[in-house]
């Protein structure tokens, strides 16, 4: 379903964006509706599939994946079943959180979260560098964190 969105959808999605658990009396409120507005509004949103999902963010430290890195990598032939092989592979390991298959210098770039270094280092060579369709993989070890979001910009 297509939907257009207008400037109280977007206002919702911002805050919810914030708050997924905010009560639907306190949305309606913030973004000027009565309740039961607001709420059809919020239905309408999900089932277009414009809300995915609710979902606790965790802090990664605290639950033992503190560190994060970013693995380029390149495949041996850049063939319609080596990405989908590569694809099928990387999508059963948790520690990978995002993977794009990009164009420019490497044929992907991952986000892999592990306790620590040690424990990337196990994951690069039990499990990625494995993949048959995989030549080599760089890994980028961010410093720190300036910025970390998970709102995307709704003007």
């Amino acid at each position: 379903m297509l939907i257009t969105l207008d400037p109280i959808d977007r206002h919702i999605l911002r805050v919810l964006q914030r708050d997924g658990r905010i009560s639907n009396v306190d949305l309606a409120k913030e973004v000027g509706l009565s309740p039961s507005p607001c709420l059809r509004r919020v239905r309408l949103l999900e089932e277009a599939g414009i809300i995915d999902r609710y979902v606790a963010v965790l802090d990664p430290a605290k639950v033992g994946a503190g560190l994060t890195v970013f693995a380029r990598v390149w495949f041996k032939t850049q063939d319609a079943e080596v990405t989908l092989q590569f694809a099928q592979a990387v999508r059963r390991f948790p520690e990978v959180m995002e993977c794009y298959l990009t164009t420019g210098e490497c044929d992907a770039v991952l986000r892999i979260v592990t306790a620590d270094l040690h424990s990337y280092w196990r994951f690069q060579a039990d499990h990625l560098t494995r993949i048959p369709s995989v030549l080599s993989v760089k890994t980028d070890v961010p410093m720190e964190t300036l910025k970390r979001s998970f709102e995307l910009p709704l003007r």
